[in-house]
């Protein structure tokens, strides 16, 4: 097995796919932890983006989350995508898709007012329907009994909610029991679970917090003392 090494800054939900996927593979890896407001030069070095996640295999960098799920399903057993290349390909497609909801997100809890606030949860409402259509009916995960990488891309995703959830900003999923039966999967999966932090929650809610945005008003006024 080659030296690994997880380049990571503790909010980055890229980097928790690919800790995901090298947690499912049993793969002994080193987490590097950094400040991505501070980038020392040895991270720029590898870093042609300047962004986490790097994997360093045998120190050769390879960036991107996606590219290294991909690589990682491709070098180390078990696989995690499907054998049929056109249900690899449907399963790229909604990898991509759970980038654009993770976008999504970040246009919700960094929405100026309260007017774009309830026009991007509405936006990120019209995605988890999209999901609850392609999701399999029999559960738990994305496609069926496997766990795949587009299981490892989402686990991310409902971490979010699970903090907006406490802080009032609940219903998105309302009457999407598919997506909901997913979600409650991933949060219990001990790969999902321990892709962060301990300190995860607090750190989210600090970062929120310092948005300035309309849900970081919200959250300040569900915080102030009675």
């Amino acid at each position: 097995m080659s030296a690994l090494v997880l380049v990571s800054h503790e909010l980055c939900p890229y980097v928790q796919r690919a800790a995901i996927v090298l947690a499912e593979k049993g793969a002994r890896f080193e987490r590097r932890w950094i400040d991505l407001a501070d980038k020392p030069d040895w991270f720029l070095a590898v870093s042609p983006l300047g962004q986490t996640p790097v994997l360093l295999v045998d120190g050769q960098p390879v960036f991107e989350s996606a590219v290294i799920c991909e690589y990682l399903d491709e070098a180390t057993g078990p696989r995690l995508h499907p054998q049929g290349a056109l249900q690899r390909a449907r399963e790229r497609g909604w990898m991509e898709f759970g980038s654009a909801v993770l976008d999504a997100v970040a246009a919700f809890y960094g929405a100026p007012d309260e007017v774009s606030l309830e026009r991007k949860r509405a936006a990120l409402r019209e995605r988890f329907e999209r999901l609850e259509a392609a999701l399999d009916p029999l559960g738990p995960w994305f496609a069926g009994e496997r766990f795949g990488l587009v299981d490892a891309v989402f686990g991310p995703v409902f971490r979010y909610f699970n903090l907006f959830e406490t802080v009032g900003e609940a219903g998105f999923f309302d009457g999407l029991p598919r997506v909901q039966r997913w979600r409650e999967a991933l949060h219990a999966r001990p790969s999902v679970r321990d892709a962060v932090r301990p300190d995860y929650p607090a750190r989210l809610t600090a970062y929120l917090l310092a948005r300035g945005s309309a849900l970081s008003r919200r959250m300040a006024g569900t915080a102030a003392p009675a």
